[in-house]
């Protein structure tokens, strides 16, 4: 049965393709939208997306250094141009999936006002981010501190994850009173789904614009073409629009 989808799920595009598998490696933030993308995509064409959820940094050496990877979600639009830069990934396969929100949050209800004053206000003794030489939104969220002319104030109070989902663990149990973490970790369908935060706005730091790319490993596979495609479709433009994206 299996087989007859994959089929006929193929055959609009290519005839007599069958289901396969892609190795996807997708950047922390987007973890809770890619897992729910994977199942549809599963779902709708009978391919299966092999994930692996890391900062885009680390991803960007281990696909330098003959990784399997075959689609990169970056958390950036840097690194996948450099990719294709170094022939390590194909010519015109290159898109913007979606364009990141930064948001500082606590795990706390009430902690973050709806203007990020807290920062300024000294209450609190840890602040996490993500390592902002591998992680876009450790860069947005230095970025935003410098900004604000308050990054030399709070940096002894800084505590640092390898990557974005690491910040957000920081915060959600509570080792951390609040940090900048990716906005589609703590939003679902218009709202946190938890403690209290601030959206931080655009202008505060670069735009957090992340693009995909088909690796030169998967060139030869049509799953991986298959998910770069289903990538921009109409139902997924929907599931990553309700975890706050752009």
């Amino acid at each position: 049965m299996k087989r007859l989808v994959c089929l006929l799920a193929a055959l609009a595009v290519a005839p007599l393709a069958w289901c396969g598998e892609v190795q996807v490696a997708v950047a922390s933030n987007f973890t809770a939208p890619m897992q729910k993308i994977a199942a549809e995509f599963a779902r709708d064409t009978g391919h299966k997306a092999v994930l692996a959820f890391g900062a885009t940094g680390t991803f960007y050496a281990q696909v330098s250094n003959g990784a399997p990877f075959e689609l990169l979600l970056a958390a950036d639009e840097e690194t996948p141009a450099r990719l294709e830069r170094e022939h390590l990934a194909v010519p015109g396969t290159r898109f913007t999936y979606a364009i990141g929100k930064l948001v500082l949050w606590s795990a706390r209800t009430g902690l973050v006002d709806a203007e990020g004053r807290v920062l300024a206000s000294g209450n609190f003794r840890h602040l996490a981010i993500a390592n902002p030489k591998t992680a876009p939104y450790g860069a947005a969220a230095v970025a935003t501190l410098q900004r604000l002319g308050l990054f030399d104030t709070v940096q002894p109070r800084l505590v640092q994850g390898e990557n974005i989902a690491q910040a957000h663990q920081f915060v959600a149990t509570g080792n951390a009173e609040l940090g900048f973490v990716a906005l589609s970790q703590v939003y679902r369908d218009g709202k946190l789904t938890a403690g209290s935060g601030w959206i931080v706005p655009p202008r505060l730091h670069a735009p957090i614009r992340q693009d995909a790319v088909v690796l030169a490993k998967g060139q030869a596979n049509p799953a991986a073409k298959a998910l770069a495609a289903y990538l921009k479709s109409d139902k997924v433009r929907a599931i990553i629009a309700s975890f706050g994206y752009d």
